[in-house]
């Protein structure tokens, strides 16, 4: 297969070094966070910053608009909820199994829906999505409308017992860092090149060899399988699966996440992510007009900041970057 130089815009001067410096930033924060914010507020934000984190991979970086993320955020839900309450297996074996099996549901709706592209991708997605709905909906393991309660913990290797707050907090961010780690590797590899390449100018990569449905596939399932992985990681924390974990409506949420964080930014989800957790803790006493405020709110980010809050700050430095740079250009 022929070799291809990967056009990508030109890097902000020390953005990497900038990137480093706030993924340490993060990581002392999220050490220290617990000493000042509610342990199941941060756990339930790294879920979903992570679950917003694998679509933006399929998004930002693929190209690919999924409406039925939630099919593996959920799916992923129920079955780790159900092998550690019912077949009474350990913490991590009940992650693994829900990752697994987004993984394999990722692969097989991947490859019905990557057969068509755009608006006709999504609906696909959507389709397919609201057909995991109704059998959790219908499935006897799932117990219907009540989901799966009283999830039990249990105890990492036999070791750790999760059923302590603080515990699984740092449990949490452990799984959530390895697993933002991987997608930020993944973005920066060749693979993530060649997927930037296809968002940008799919004919072109066609013509120069690659098999761009196989690089669309496997960047659906590895979205899929650490989608899967945070509807896990959130049955245990709220030891519950329900039908809201795959209900179309978590697909549009993580949508919004992503949209108002900044598509294609490797913050953006994160901020995202916990603005519009923040916003369900914060808002809930004015009840069913929690939906029409953050649709409010959302329609004035999205009007305000373009690139998602991430993506206009990132376009700030830029600029001061390149006026700097003509300003010291022009001395000499």
């Amino acid at each position: 297969m022929s070799t291809m130089n990967v056009e990508t815009p030109a890097a902000i001067p020390g953005t990497s070094n900038l990137t480093k410096l706030a993924l340490v930033a993060l990581l002392v924060l999220a050490l220290v966070a617990p000493f000042g914010f509610y342990p199941i507020f941060l756990m339930k934000a790294l879920c979903f910053a992570l679950f917003a984190a694998a679509f933006n991979l399929l998004l930002g970086y693929g190209g690919l608009l999924s409406f039925g993320h939630a099919a593996f955020f959920g799916g992923a839900a129920y079955i780790a909820a159900h092998v550690v309450k019912v077949l009474g297996w350990p913490p991590e074996l009940g992650l693994i199994a829900g990752t697994a099996v987004a993984a394999v549901m990722g692969l097989l709706i991947g490859w019905l829906a990557i057969r068509r592209q755009g608006i006709y991708f999504a609906m696909v997605t959507l389709a397919l999505a609201q057909m995991i709905y109704f059998v959790a909906l219908e499935a006897k393991f799932t117990h219907g409308e009540d989901g799966i309660q009283a999830v039990p913990r249990g105890k990492f290797l036999g070791l750790l017992d999760l059923s302590d707050t603080n515990t699984m907090y740092y449990f949490v961010l452990v799984i959530f860092a390895l697993a933002f780690w991987l997608i930020y590797r993944t973005i920066n590899s060749p693979f993530g090149q060649v997927l930037k390449a296809i968002r940008e100018n799919e004919p072109r990569a066609i013509s120069l060899g690659y098999r761009v449905d196989h690089y669309k596939l496997l960047a659906f399932t590895l979205s899929a399988a650490l989608a899967g992985l945070a509807g896990s990681m959130k049955a245990l924390v709220f030891q519950l699966a329900s039908l809201t974990d795959v209900d179309w409506r978590m697909s549009g949420q993580v949508v919004l996440m992503t949209l108002v964080g900044g598509v294609g930014t490797v913050f953006g989800p994160l901020v995202g992510a916990f603005i519009l957790v923040t916003m369900e803790n914060y808002l809930a006493q004015f009840g069913s007009w929690v939906t029409v405020i953050q649709g409010l709110i959302f329609v004035i980010c999205v009007l305000t900041f373009r690139k998602g809050i991430v993506g206009e700050i990132a376009e700030l430095i830029r600029r001061t970057k390149g006026e700097r740079s003509s300003g010291g250009g022009g001395g000499h």
